[in-house]
């Protein structure tokens, strides 16, 4: 029998949401993102769930959205459609009122890396890579309020080197630069993760939740700038075309910069 794509449980105050799609490194479906936009909900109804926890498996958090989905794409107003539904989740899983950690083990690259530093704590293993590679792989660009999370995180300059140079950062640059609060031993990111989880949820629920609540509206204005022309731009391009293409043959890319 098939399993689930994503595995909600419950542990006393804590939910953890299991990515569950290892034979593909937990490449992201459109029924990933609903199941963690239900799993989100879940979280946020029941009063009694103090923490969520979201996990991948052993070798990948989660390697971005299964690229296999962008094949029929046939240019800006599609791009402009999988932003719009990539942030129902991204910003579903931002927006949960209760303290989320991500545990990293192996890659978070592209959504998946969108999804990992959108929660408000991250403890990854030593070997994890994370990145927005999209500058080498498919030519496309990130949503404006992806782009903001990532320069309230690490810093327009840092941010620009990580999508520029479109590198994987490993583990240590990760927790110096800010994309990671803390590295464990390879294989205890999720140990390590329930520790911190069980600590917060034994603290005062209602500072936390304010608090939390308090910071995403400090971020929340420069998100609301429009964004659908440059969005337009690379999916419309023929880069993009080409990196799917390239990236679904295992090839290398030949970006022309049109």
């Amino acid at each position: 029998m098939k399993q689930p794509e994503i595995i909600f449980e419950r542990e006393g105050p804590l939910a953890i949401v299991t990515l569950n799609r290892p034979e593909a490194l937990n490449a992201l479906t459109w029924s990933m993102y609903d199941g963690l936009i239900a799993a989100c909900e879940r979280v946020d109804a029941d009063d009694e769930i103090r923490v969520l926890i979201v996990r991948g498996g052993p070798k990948a958090f989660a390697a971005g959205t299964d690229i296999s989905q962008f094949e029929g794409f046939g240019g800006a107003d599609d791009g402009i459609a999988y932003e719009r539904r990539l942030e129902q989740a991204v910003g579903r899983l931002e927006a949960v009122g209760k303290p989320t950690i991500a545990a990293i083990e192996g890659y978070a690259v592209g959504a998946g890396a969108a999804l990992a530093l959108v929660c408000d704590l991250r403890c990854g293993a030593a070997g994890c890579r994370i990145g927005v590679p999209i500058a080498r792989t498919l030519g496309n660009c990130l949503s404006i309020a992806n782009y903001a999370r990532l320069v309230d995180l690490i810093g327009p300059g840092r941010t620009k080197e990580l999508i520029f140079r479109a590198r994987l950062v490993e583990a240590e640059d990760a927790r110096a630069v800010g994309l990671l609060n803390e590295v464990v031993a390879d294989g205890h990111a999720y140990e390590r993760a329930r520790e911190m989880a069980l600590e917060i949820a034994a603290h005062a629920p209602i500072t936390i939740q304010v608090t939390k609540q308090a910071i995403r509206r400090l971020a929340a204005k420069r998100r609301e700038i429009a964004d659908e022309d440059l969005i337009a731009r690379a999916y419309a391009s023929e880069d993009f075309r080409e990196g799917v293409s390239a990236f679904i043959a295992r090839r290398k890319p030949v970006f022309r910069g049109r």
